[in-house]
C-alpha cells in the first residue's frame, strides 16, 4: 500500500502537468514578460515539489499551488523594482493575446494590468482563472470580506476607466 505522501506527490505531478498553460498565463499576466513568466512557473513548481509534504489537505492542492505561484510572481516584481532598468528593458509588452481576445476584451485586459497589485490579483484569479472568492482569500491569505472589497474596488476602477475610454 502506498503512503499518503506518495499519493499527494503523484497528484501534484498530475496537477502541474495538466495546468501548465494556466500557470504560465497567470504568471505572464503579472510579470508582462514571457521569460520571467516561465522562470516564475519553474520556480513555483520546484518549490511545490520540494514542499509537497507540507500539504495538510490534498483537496486544497490548487489553492496551495496558486499561493506559491502568486507569491513567486510578487517576489519577482519586488526584486525587479530594486533593479535599475535600462530604456530597452523598460519597454516590456503585455503577453501576446492575438486570436485569444476580441478588441474590447483586450482593452479590458490592458486596463486590468494597470490596476494596483492587490486588486489585479483578485480580478485575475476571479475572472481569468475562474476561482471562487473563498479560494482567492486562501491564496492571498486575506479574509473573504477583504477579497470582496478588493473585487468591488477593482470593478469600480475598471468601470470608470472603460467608460472614460468610450467618451
Amino acid at each position: 500500500m502506498r503512503g499518503r505522501k506518495t499519493e499527494v506527490y503523484e497528484q501534484l505531478i498530475i496537477y502541474i502537468q495538466e495546468h501548465q498553460a494556466d500557470f504560465y498565463r497567470i504568471a505572464a499576466s503579472y510579470l508582462k514578460n514571457p521569460e520571467d513568466a516561465m522562470d516564475a512557473v519553474q520556480n513555483a513548481v520546484c518549490k511545490a515539489l520540494e514542499k509537497y509534504k507540507t500539504i495538510r489537505q490534498p483537496e486544497f492542492l490548487k489553492t496551495w499551488f496558486y499561493r506559491i505561484l502568486v507569491n513567486e510572481c510578487q517576489m519577482m516584481l519586488r526584486n525587479r523594482k530594486k533593479e535599475v532598468l535600462t530604456d530597452e528593458e523598460d519597454t516590456w509588452d503585455i503577453p501576446s493575446t492575438e486570436g485569444v481576445f476580441s478588441e474590447e476584451d483586450y482593452q479590458l485586459y490592458q486596463e486590468v494590468m494597470l490596476l494596483p497589485e492587490k486588486l489585479k490579483t483578485v480580478i485575475l484569479l476571479r475572472f481569468y482563472e475562474d476561482m471562487a472568492l473563498k479560494e482567492i482569500a486562501d491564496i492571498t491569505e486575506t479574509n473573504l470580506s477583504t477579497v470582496k472589497t478588493r473585487l468591488y474596488q477593482a470593478l469600480k476602477i475598471l468601470k470608470i476607466q472603460i467608460e472614460g475610454d468610450f467618451l
